[in-house]
C-alpha cells in the first residue's frame, strides 16, 4: 500500500532513467576471492571504523546477486548502478561475477550502469603516484572489453572530492593519510584518471558516459566577508575542483599552479567531452571563517588548520546520520550549474540521492525521498536538462568509516542472518515508479 505523501508526485518526462545505486565494497563481500584493496588495509587496523566492522561479508552479493537482482525486478527501476571492483577484476576469474551479474540484470529487463572505481583502490597502488592513473585505464579497458557488449552506460569515478578529502586530507577514510593541501595530487591524478578512461571506453566503442561527482551549495554562515571568503574558498575545493577540471578543461582560481605534471596537457586529457554529468547530492553546507578550533558536521571533523569552518544548519530535521535534511539544495546546485556552466554542462543525471534511518517503517525516508524528487521535478520545470535519479541504496550496508551503523538501504539487511526485507520506502518507491510509467 502506498504511504500518503500528500499529492501524487508529478509526472518525469518519458525515457527518465529510475534507478538505484550500490558500490562493491559495500555489499558483495567475498573477500577471499579478490585482491586487497586499500579499505582492507584501512580497516584491519584498530579503531579505523567505529564498531570495528570490515566489509569482508558486507551484504555477501556477490554470492546472493540473483536474489538481489529479483528485487530490482520487483521494485520497478529500469537501471542499477553497480561498481566493478578493481581488486576483483585484478584477481583470476574476477570478471567472471560481473559477466554473470550483467547478464541476470539483462534478462530482469534492468540496466546494467557500471562504475569503474568507487574507492576500493588496489592495496599496494597509490593515488599520489601518477602512474596509478594509467594503471586504472588499463583495468577499465580490461572490463570494457567484456562486458561492452551488454553495457551501454558507463560511470568512470565516483565522487572523487570525498576520496581526496577523506581518505588524503583528513585521514577519516582509507587510505586514512592526513596530508591536508598536500592531498592535491591525488585530486589531479584521479581526474586525470577519468580522462584516460573517457578514451579507454570510448576505444571500446562506448557511447553513454559519465563521472559521478558529489555537490552540494555552500552557503556562508553570515554576510561577514570574513565568512563569505571561506564559503568561496570550500566550494572552490569542493565543488569548482572537481566540476571545472571536466567541463570547462581548467581548474579555479590558480590551482592548477599546484598540481603535478604537465597540467596544460594533462587538462586536454581530462577535458574529454562527457555525454552526461552526474551528481551526488545530500545537503548544502553552511561554512564560515576558522574557529579556531575544529568544526564537526555529520560525523567529519574539520581541523582548525584550515582556512574554513562548518557550521550548523539551524531549523532542518536531521537524519540518523546528522546531516540536514534540505531538499529544496537540490533545486538550488542544479540550477547554480546551469546558470555557471551554459552549454558546457551536458544532460545531468542524479547518480546518488538518499539518507540514514532506521526501522522497516521509515517514514522519514519516504518522506527525505518524496521531497528531493519534488525539488528535482522544480529544476527540470526550470529548464535544467536533467535525465535520471539514482536512490542511495539498494541495501543497508557497510557504510565505510561508519562499519554497519549507518542504514540508507530501501531493502533492511541483517547483518547477522543476511536475510533481506524491503522496508516500507521500498514499497513506496515501487508505486512511485508504477505511477511514473
Amino acid at each position: 500500500m502506498a504511504t500518503d505523501t500528500g499529492d501524487p508526485l508529478p509526472r518525469f518526462p518519458a525515457g527518465f532513467l529510475w534507478g538505484v545505486s550500490t558500490s562493491a565494497h559495500q555489499i558483495e563481500g567475498a573477500a577471499e576471492l579478490r585482491g586487497p584493496s586499500v579499505w582492507d588495509v584501512f580497516t584491519a587496523e584498530p579503531g579505523r571504523v567505529k564498531d570495528g566492522s570490515t566489509a569482508t561479508v558486507a551484504c555477501d552479493h556477490y554470492h546472493r546477486y540473483p536474489e538481489d537482482v529479483a528485487l530490482l525486478a520487483d521494485l520497478g527501476v529500469n537501471a542499477y548502478r553497480f561498481s566493478v571492483s578493481w581488486p576483483r577484476v585484478a584477481s583470476p576469474g574476477g570478471l567472471d561475477f560481473y559477466d554473470r551479474l550483467v547478464d541476470e540484470l539483462c534478462a530482469a529487463g534492468v540496466r546494467p550502469v557500471p562504475t569503474l572505481f568507487h574507492w576500493d583502490l588496489p592495496a599496494g597502488l597509490d593515488w599520489l603516484e601518477r602512474d596509478t592513473a594509467a594503471r586504472f585505464a588499463d583495468h577499465v579497458t580490461a572490463v570494457a572489453g567484456r562486458l561492452g557488449d551488454r553495457v551501454t552506460k558507463w560511470i568512470t569515478l565516483n565522487e572523487p572530492a570525498e576520496h581526496t578529502l577523506l581518505g588524503h586530507a583528513l585521514g577519516a577514510h582509507a587510505p586514512g593519510r592526513r596530508l591536508l593541501f598536500d592531498a592535491l595530487p591525488v585530486a589531479h591524478h584521479q581526474l586525470l584518471a577519468h580522462g584516460l578512461a573517457v578514451r579507454a571506453l570510448r576505444a571500446a566503442g562506448a557511447r553513454d558516459i559519465g563521472i559521478a561527482n558529489s555537490h552540494g551549495p555552500t552557503w556562508p554562515a553570515s554576510a561577514d566577508p570574513d565568512d563569505v571568503a571561506a564559503a568561496g574558498f570550500y566550494d572552490t575545493l569542493l565543488n569548482r575542483l572537481f566540476a571545472e577540471p571536466v567541463l570547462l578543461g581548467a581548474y579555479p582560481d590558480g590551482l592548477g599552479e599546484l598540481m603535478p605534471g604537465d597540467v596544460a596537457a594533462d587538462l586536454r586529457v581530462i577535458a574529454e567531452p562527457l555525454d552526461w554529468y552526474g551528481v551526488n547530492y545530500y545537503a548544502p553546507t553552511r561554512v564560515g571563517a576558522p574557529l579556531g578550533t575544529r568544526s564537526e558536521f555529520g560525523g567529519l571533523t574539520i581541523p582548525a588548520e584550515l582556512p574554513f569552518s562548518v557550521r550548523e544548519i539551524e531549523g532542518r530535521a536531521l537524519t540518523d546520520f546528522g546531516w540536514p535534511v534540505v531538499p529544496e539544495g537540490l533545486t538550488e546546485l542544479l540550477c547554480d550549474f546551469r546558470d555557471r556552466y551554459g552549454d558546457r554542462l551536458p544532460p545531468i543525471v542524479i547518480t546518488e540521492n538518499g539518507c540514514s534511518y532506521e526501522g522497516l517503517d521509515d517514514q522519514e525516508r519516504i518522506a527525505y525521498l518524496d521531497a528531493h524528487l519534488r525539488a528535482l521535478h522544480a529544476a527540470l520545470e526550470a529548464g535544467v536538462d536533467v535525465r535520471g535519479y539514482f536512490v542511495w541504496s539498494l541495501l543497508d550496508n557497510f557504510e565505510w568509516a561508519e562499519g554497519y551503523a549507518r542504514r540508507f538501504g530501501l531493502v533492511h539487511v541483517d547483518h547477522d542472518t543476511l536475510e533481506r526485507t524491503p522496508k516500507a520506502s521500498y514499497r513506496w518507491f515501487r508505486d512511485v515508479l508504477r505511477a511514473q510509467g
